[in-house]
């Protein structure tokens, strides 16, 4: 059974855009796997909690099929996180499928994984489209956007959907 992981934000992730991408995914057949700054008890802005059974520090990104970015407040701090960046830029030299949703492309961009790429960004006041233009990528506007194997979606409305589509990228 393949494998997705997860990576939300230890406390502010998304909870539905967390719901309606491990459905995606788990709709597909995926196992998925949550990880985050450290393993533990993580807080959804809408009230939520998760277990996060791995800190981003002790990946191992060969054990896994694809990863996936959540957004929310919390996931904004991980765009200048190395443990963050490090583990999308592994993801990309894998040439392992990658999403983002939300707030998260902007993690991506900042790990220079969207140069030249198109994609998708939740944006307040043209911050967050101005952060992956700045770093090469294309901005689309999209609800969801897919590159090759990067997939990335503005925000909860499109959680399902970006679920889907991750998941239905070769592996």
């Amino acid at each position: 059974m393949p494998k997705a992981l997860v990576v939300i934000a230890q406390e502010g992730y998304q909870d539905t855009e967390l719901a309606g991408t491990v459905r995606g995914l788990s709709n597909a057949g995926f196992t998925t796997v949550i990880a985050s700054k450290n393993a533990g008890l993580c807080r959804g802005k809408l009230g939520g909690t998760q277990q996060a059974t791995l800190a981003m520090h002790d990946v191992s990104i060969q054990d896994y099929d694809r990863i996936v970015f959540i957004g929310g407040p919390g996931a904004g701090a991980y765009a200048s996180d190395p443990d963050a960046l490090h583990l999308a830029q592994e993801a990309q030299r894998a040439n392992m499928p990658i999403g983002a949703i939300c707030i998260a492309p902007t993690i991506l961009a900042k790990a220079h994984v969207l140069e030249g790429k198109r994609a998708t960004v939740w944006d307040s006041g043209g911050e967050q489209i101005a952060i992956l233009e700045r770093y090469g990528a294309k901005y689309t506007g999209e609800a969801v956007t897919v590159d090759g194997s990067i997939v990335t979606a503005n925000g909860p409305d499109a959680a399902e959907e970006f679920g889907k589509s991750i998941a239905s990228k070769s592996l």
